[in-house]
């Protein structure tokens, strides 16, 4: 898989991929997919509880994508032995696949935020090349649990706090290794041709941890069929 520098565009193929399964047994590939559409997101790992909250968020849209013919996918860069321990306890219809390396968001264009040195002269465009003063300004209340909008930092923290979320050796790495990685979402037709995309945060990080709503993802699943 080749990594790419913008996200895969409506009538675009999607890239070939071979990933291991958390709840299922084996490995899930494009091939295994061909010939009926799906919906794949690819997430941050286990250590981002917005992340989590939309796995099950997908399973309750599932059941009506499944009624249309649509599989669905989620694709969490955590390792696998970690995400099996973590959704044995969390059961999901989705089909889970790890990804620690983020090489399938890379392949599909899902953007990695990187940051302009201090005093560069650089202009920022967000992701790609962002300000730091930037990133540090934004304050996040995707889905009001907030009392008022955090910084998307801490607004991590107090939702893991709120969960009892404690963090493994795994979840450390993942989280210095790829802490800005962002979220995409793409329905893929029937053909592996890309019908639908999103990308979490397309105008700066004040949109971060913003995703489809069901609503919206049903919306493009029908547009899919037509």
């Amino acid at each position: 898989m080749g990594d790419r520098k913008r996200p895969l565009q409506t009538g675009e193929p999607a890239p070939s991929f071979v990933l291991p399964t958390a709840n299922l047994e084996g490995m899930v590939s494009l091939a295994d997919l061909r010939g009926r559409p799906f919906l794949i997101g690819f997430f941050r790992g286990l250590h981002c509880p917005f992340c989590r909250r939309q796995v099950e968020q997908l399973a309750g849209v599932q059941p009506a994508l499944l009624t249309a013919g649509i599989e669905t996918l989620a694709v969490i860069n955590t390792p696998v032995e970690r995400a099996r321990l973590y959704f044995r306890h969390r059961p999901t219809p989705v089909v889970l696949l790890c990804d620690p390396d983020c090489s399938t968001h890379r392949a599909f264009g899902v953007p990695r935020g990187e940051f302009l040195p201090d005093g560069s002269s650089e202009r920022p465009e967000w992701p790609y090349r962002a300000a730091m003063a930037q990133f540090e300004a934004a304050r996040i209340n995707p889905a009001g649990e907030f009392p008022e909008p955090l910084h998307p930092m801490e607004a991590n923290v107090v939702l893991n706090a709120r969960d009892g979320f404690e963090f493994d050796e795994a979840d450390n790495a993942t989280l210095t290794n790829h802490g800005t990685q962002l979220v995409g979402h793409f329905l893929v037709d029937a053909a592996g041709i890309v019908g639908w995309a999103q990308i979490e945060a397309p105008d700066g990080p004040n949109s971060l941890c913003i995703f489809p709503t069901a609503a919206q993802i049903l919306a493009a699943a029908d547009s899919l069929g037509r």
